[in-house]
């Protein structure tokens, strides 16, 4: 035998508030567990209390506790990795410098302007410790230099892609009234490129910062339990006005090289720098939908890999062939074999 129950509903324990019923007694309810990020730590309440943005709710619905801090930091998985990889390929692109120094009198380094290479391999070195300011907690320091250190340095390196195609474009493909110009254009003519597109770039970048600069900012959203503290570009239009200027210069050194593509170099590296171009295009046109169409460290991540990815291209693809032919075919980086090369295409071109 039961004793019947007095009551309609049963009561709601916490992590529950009670939903009235339509047409029922006001005795009779139903128990909903609490909202996403919702408690109730008491039983039978009509409503459950939010958690604050710094917290999260438990499992049980029924506390909230402190969210914990995150960020891409070096001890995370990820972090270790990018930053390992820059490492790596910055400690490569010193040592690529080095090779460059000690056969600084063969013929494949003194060909396409030997200062050049140096400035362009110093700056690659800079562009793959860039990457390293967006891994570690941020402040406000690192935001900024975060944006303008890879701002400078890929303008830099891409404007000395651009001054070494032009140059052997003057030499070849542009006519001037006397031998003093010619010299003068073909020789101090490319040093001015660099220090003139890096300005513009500064400009660019001092505007943003006295504008609307990048700070810190909280992402309590992207993961559960967590708070992820990321730097924040601040203005969205000049963040893209600068990767705009970088295209721009990508795309300008792209058509000089494909100009120079069939111009009688000994060591012509147009179609090298033409394949490291149209790597940076593809990179940084992907870059941007998938960094838009992610959160927290995902989101730094990419940028950090497309600056790796960047920066190698144009490591790989302009100074791998003079290193394979350096170490491993130095036959070919000799006079002699310069000579006979030089012979033999000035019997296969025809006279105009």
């Amino acid at each position: 035998f039961q004793v019947p129950q007095s009551v309609c509903s049963e009561s709601c324990r916490p992590g529950f508030r009670k939903v009235s019923l339509d047409d029922k007694a006001i005795c009779c309810y139903n128990c909903t567990p609490c909202a996403d990020n919702e408690i109730s730590n008491e039983t039978d309440v009509d409503q459950c209390m939010k958690c604050p943005e710094s917290h999260y709710a438990n499992t049980e619905k029924n506390n909230c506790f402190q969210k914990s801090v995150s960020f891409l930091a070096y001890e995370d998985p990820l972090g270790m990795a990018l930053a390992s990889i820059a490492l790596c390929l910055s400690a490569l692109t010193v040592f690529v410098i080095g090779i460059f120094v000690k056969h600084r009198d063969t013929p494949i380094v003194k060909a396409n302007n030997r200062a050049l290479s140096y400035i362009l391999l110093i700056t690659l070195t800079f562009c793959f410790l860039c990457s390293l300011n967006f891994i570690g907690q941020p402040n406000t320091a690192a935001c900024i230099l975060q944006q303008t250190t890879f701002a400078v340095a890929f303008t830099m390196a891409l404007a000395t892609v651009l001054a070494k195609a032009i140059t052997v474009v003057l030499a070849f493909k542009v006519s001037f009234p006397g031998r003093m110009l010619r010299w003068l254009m073909i020789s101090r003519g490319p040093r001015y490129i660099i220090p003139i597109c890096t300005l513009i770039q500064l400009l660019l970048c001092g505007i943003w910062m006295a504008t609307s600069p990048p700070f810190i900012d909280q992402d309590a959203h992207t993961e559960d339990g967590y708070i992820i503290i990321l730097c924040n570009k601040g203005s969205a239009v000049a963040f893209h006005s600068v990767l705009g200027y970088l295209c721009f210069l990508a795309l300008g050194s792209y058509i000089m090289a494909f100009l120079s593509r069939n111009l009688p170099d000994t060591f012509n590296e147009s179609k090298f720098l033409s394949f490291s171009m149209l790597v940076f295009f593809c990179v940084w046109v992907t870059f941007l939908p998938v960094y838009h169409s992610t959160k927290g460290k995902v989101m730094v991540a990419m940028e950090v890999f497309s600056i790796l990815a960047s920066s190698t291209a144009l490591l790989a693809f302009i100074f791998g062939p003079k290193c394979y032919i350096i170490l491993l075919r130095p036959e070919k980086n000799s006079f002699n074999h310069i000579r006979k090369k030089t012979h033999s295409r000035r019997k296969k071109s025809p006279k105009i």
